[in-house]
């Protein structure tokens, strides 16, 4: 990913707040979408005399950070000038050198920080390098919005677990479909957006039986697919690209058969007595993923199991609901009865509307 940006000089920015520039940090942020895990998205600009001089976005783990390409940008400009960084810049050495070392460098005069980094081995100790050389630093800045551009990593670091969202959709009179509104998959649409974002995706061997889901955004970085297989039919994955092998995984159970064409893919199969949620998040950490999406999409009998774990076991961090323009009067199983036979009652936080070009509503909350 190339971290390009053209800046303005021509005053325009002259009276923004801290806010704002920490806003357009975020912004910068969400250009790498999809690319950081298990990295944090963060974005960094650097302001002199009211203007924006410097911007700069972490593209990728391993790459620089926000703060080196921002500086780059605004090269001798930094002097004296005011960064801002959407999260805590880092004091340690990894795969790149420390941020807070570049800025020092730079001789900036005052860093603006959205949000202190909740990784133990940065928390604090970036805020503190700075104000030790003498760096004038402002913290929690706009802190919600950052917090929620990175609402997976935090959990991750926090709990040491995967994020796990749940999706599924309804048609307007409450019914479960089996289904996804026109033109959400295509490039641009919410669904085709939420399969970059997340990790991984898990969903029924039914749904894959018929196609495989994947984002069409330019350049995504494609979700691990973990396939749920526990229907007595047998397992077929249709045509995959040549390295799709590796980003899928079939999770079964021992009466559940694999077509020997699927077997000679080269996909990874677990078999396990009694699939549950557990086990698959333990294997999503062992791979460094810090997001997982539980797709009610296909055969929704064989994802039973994993429902009713993340609701008893309080699993799941949040709820996306596509509400479709039908009324569906079908008495099918689509209703879904594993999620009307939970007898937990829970409340869900922050419920709002996504905005969506389609004629879908979306509704996400946490839990």
């Amino acid at each position: 990913m190339v971290n390009s940006l053209a800046i303005e000089k021509d005053g325009s920015d002259e009276g923004k707040d801290d806010a704002f520039y920490i806003r357009r940090c975020v912004e910068l942020a969400k250009k790498a979408i999809g690319c950081t895990s298990p990295n944090p998205m963060v974005g960094c600009v650097i302001v002199k005399d009211g203007k924006i001089v410097g911007e700069g976005f972490h593209p990728k783990a391993g790459q620089p950070h926000a703060e080196v390409f921002a500086l780059r940008n605004a090269g001798d400009l930094a002097e004296n000038a005011t960064g801002y960084v959407s999260l805590e810049p880092c004091n340690h050495y990894g795969r790149t050198p420390p941020c807070t070392e570049a800025l020092i460098k730079a001789k900036v005069k005052k860093v603006v920080i959205g949000m202190v980094d909740p990784n133990p081995i940065v928390s604090s100790s970036g805020l503190d390098r700075l104000k030790d050389a003498g760096i004038d630093v402002t913290v929690r800045v706009e802190e919600e919005l950052c917090k929620r551009l990175n609402e997976a990593y935090i959990h991750q670091m926090l709990t040491g677990k995967p994020f796990v969202t749940l999706r599924y959709s309804l048609s307007i009179n409450g019914q479960f479909l089996d289904q996804l509104g026109q033109g959400v998959s295509d490039r641009g649409g919410y669904y085709s957006k939420l399969l970059q974002e997340y990790d991984a995706i898990i969903t029924s061997a039914s749904e894959f039986n018929l196609s495989i889901p994947t984002s069409q955004e330019a350049g995504a970085n494609q979700p691990l697919r973990i396939v749920i297989a526990t229907s007595p039919s047998p397992i077929r994955i249709p045509s995959l690209p040549e390295d799709a092998t590796s980003k899928m995984i079939i999770f079964t159970d021992k009466d559940t058969t694999i077509e020997p064409e699927t077997a000679r893919k080269g996909i990874e199969t677990v078999i396990s007595d009694q699939i549950n949620l557990n086990e698959i998040l333990e294997y999503c950490k062992r791979r460094g993923l810090c997001s997982v999406l539980l797709d009610l999409r296909g055969n929704i009998d064989e994802l039973q199991g994993l429902v009713n774990n993340a609701f008893e076991q309080n699993m799941l961090q949040k709820i996306l609901v596509e509400v479709l323009p039908l009324w569906d009067e079908s008495s099918s199983k689509s209703s879904f009865a594993a999620l009307k036979s939970i007898g937990k009652r829970l409340e869900v936080k922050n419920l709002q509307p996504v905005i969506s070009a389609s004629e879908s509503i979306i509704l996400e909350g946490y839990l």
